[in-house]
């Protein structure tokens, strides 16, 4: 009987031991990845120091997905003189009534990445030569460390007829030369698919996340009439895309307006006559009138000179709010050239305005995936005089 009793217990030893091992190769297993978790963990165990990262174990089931909401800033006196020098206790951002915490803040000196977009579409076809010297000149002036990439229409053909495309002629690049070049091919389209131009720059341009120095501080910068004629998209999806992706829009309205009036007045016989496309015609019946027939816009050449230019008008009207309201709502800013003769000196004063911006980052304490628009409110504190801020008035948040 004893000796039975010491054979038991030596087994029951021999399997702690063989346990015991197995455990510790488990916890020392060298294929095993551990996750990171940047948001604050609630945990009864007293917390190691850390270089910004805790590490779980990989059963847990911990999700942290938050986004950095970028807000673009320029702070100028009673007088509109840029105010540089700030730093990040001079700001006080609110969202939705509630006070957040700047998690990025990037100065006035910090580099910018930009979107350069030329419409060489229907009136300005003319004047290519011209667009081409005046974007030039914006590119050296910016600052050696500024990155561009140029967006232009051009004509795609398909197996029907030619149609007017985005066409993307450099990416993001502080090449001067490159960007030279670029310029240089610019061509010229019978359209203006000036919304899905706007989505090609969030989709394409500004495709990857920016490096943390330049954490918001991405704007687009647009010569156009703004006069959409053939994209596929719409205003609304476009302004979407450009608050969740935080670019700053610049926009340098050309006046283009009595040239296609002049145009439209021809008759439909004239080799010299402009038509107003069935998508314009239908945007502009949808927006203005929403319960008339369809059949009654079907042909422009049926329509009267009055009624042309009617329908005209409103959508250069049109235009000119949903510029001057994406300009308000992201940050930037709108600039009237009344001939593209001016706009030379009107991107002097966007390569200007974008070298005074500041960038501010924040985690949004509102963690929900609602896709819902928030308020964003901006103060500036610590100052001697009274300020005038510029920024972004809100964001969408991300969806599930």
């Amino acid at each position: 009987m004893p000796h039975r009793i010491l054979l038991f217990i030596a087994v029951f030893v021999a399997v702690l031991c063989i346990e015991g091992t197995r455990a510790q190769q488990i916890t020392q297993q060298p294929g095993q990845r551990p996750r990171r978790v940047t948001g604050n963990e609630q945990t009864t165990e007293p917390k190691k120091a850390s270089t910004g990262a805790d590490e779980v174990d990989e059963g847990d089931v911990v999700r942290v997905d938050t986004q950095l909401v970028s807000v673009p800033t320029v702070v100028t006196d009673s007088v509109g003189r840029p105010l540089s020098g700030l730093k990040p206790e001079n700001f006080r951002v609110i969202e939705d009534g509630q006070p957040q915490t700047i998690a990025n803040f990037g100065t006035t000196e910090t580099p910018f990445e930009i979107a350069l977009l030329l419409d060489t579409s229907g009136s300005t076809r003319d004047d290519v030569a011209l667009i081409r010297s005046a974007a030039n000149t914006f590119i050296e002036a910016l600052r050696p460390g500024d990155r561009v990439g140029i967006v232009a229409f051009n004509m795609a053909r398909t197996v029907a007829e030619p149609i007017a495309a985005v066409e993307v002629l450099a990416p993001l690049t502080s090449d001067r030369e490159a960007l030279r070049a670029a310029i240089d091919n610019l061509g010229a389209s019978q359209g203006t698919p000036y919304y899905d131009a706007l989505q090609r720059v969030a989709d394409s341009i500004f495709r990857d996340p920016p490096k943390d120095d330049m954490r918001g501080r991405r704007a687009v910068v647009a010569l156009t009439d703004g006069v959409d004629s053939s994209s596929s998209s719409d205003f609304a999806t476009a302004k979407v895309k450009m608050s969740r992706a935080g670019i700053a829009c610049y926009f340098i309205q050309v006046n283009t307006e009595d040239f296609v009036e002049e145009r439209l007045m021809k008759d439909c016989l004239d080799d010299g006559q402009l038509t107003l496309s069935q998508r314009q015609i239908q945007r502009y019946r949808e927006l203005f009138f929403p319960k008339a027939k369809a059949e009654t816009f079907n042909s422009f050449c049926e329509m009267g000179p009055f009624e042309r230019m009617s329908i005209s008008r409103e959508l250069y009207n049109l235009a000119r709010r949903e510029m001057n309201d994406l300009a308000r709502v992201s940050g930037g800013r709108s600039f009237v050239a009344a001939t593209l003769a001016d706009t030379r000196a009107a991107f002097a004063r966007v390569a200007q305005d974008i070298g005074t911006l500041y960038s501010l980052g924040y985690y949004p304490t509102n963690k929900a995936r609602d896709g819902k628009f928030r308020s964003i409110k901006l103060e500036v504190r610590g100052l001697k005089e009274k300020a005038q801020i510029r920024a972004r008035d809100g964001y969408y948040a991300p969806k599930e």
